[in-house]
């Protein structure tokens, strides 16, 4: 898969590849751009059937369309949409994990549509969300609540340099396994010396 992070990254396909898009596979191109307002339904049909399950966000399974687009939408910094073509493939958002004296420290969600599981999307998308991190001035990510069975999710994070530095031991209501530890996973994205 070759992800182009957005449109301003297309001229530097030849500059530095490696900056611009992830070859992860032979397979069409991911562009990542911003969240716009007719996006919605399809990002709606990316997130539902995954809110629904339980498996691995805290949103109530019976979550109604306007609040998820208030979670997902409304309350984060920016959202973000990652595309095969025109089909909506996945979708993260980025905003402070905390207010004030916490604010230099960013919190990221990211879904990947279940038939596209597999297959680098959400690598893509976390490092595009690490990108746009910096250029929005964070200095650090963190995941709050990785559920600790979601080995794929924990596989990925570590991966692209996410340590986890703590644990909740049974802090999440797993619709299969009951009650499941979930983890905290940070990564410094600032300068080193900061």
């Amino acid at each position: 898969m070759k992800i182009i992070l957005d449109k301003r990254d297309i001229d530097k396909l030849t500059e530095s590849p490696n900056m611009a898009m992830l070859d992860l596979m032979n397979t069409p191109y991911i562009t990542i751009r911003e969240f716009e307002e007719r996006d919605w339904p399809a990002v709606w049909a990316v997130l539902e059937p995954v809110f629904r399950t339980g498996e691995t966000y805290p949103y109530p399974t019976d979550i109604s369309e306007d609040e998820a687009r208030k979670a997902w939408v409304e309350t984060p910094q920016k959202t973000y949409v990652a595309l095969e073509g025109e089909r909506i493939v996945g979708t993260y958002y980025i905003k402070p994990n905390q207010p004030g004296q916490g604010s230099h420290v960013c919190n990221c969600g990211y879904v990947t549509a279940p038939d596209q599981r597999g297959r680098g999307i959400g690598t893509g998308m976390c490092g595009h969300s690490l990108e746009e991190g910096r250029r929005l001035g964070f200095k650090a990510m963190q995941y709050n609540m990785v559920v600790s069975n979601n080995e794929d999710a924990l596989h990925v994070w570590q991966k692209m340099g996410f340590k986890v530095t703590g644990r909740l031991p049974k802090a999440f209501n797993h619709p299969k396994a009951g009650l499941v530890d979930a983890v905290v996973m940070y990564l410094w994205i600032g300068e080193l010396n900061s």
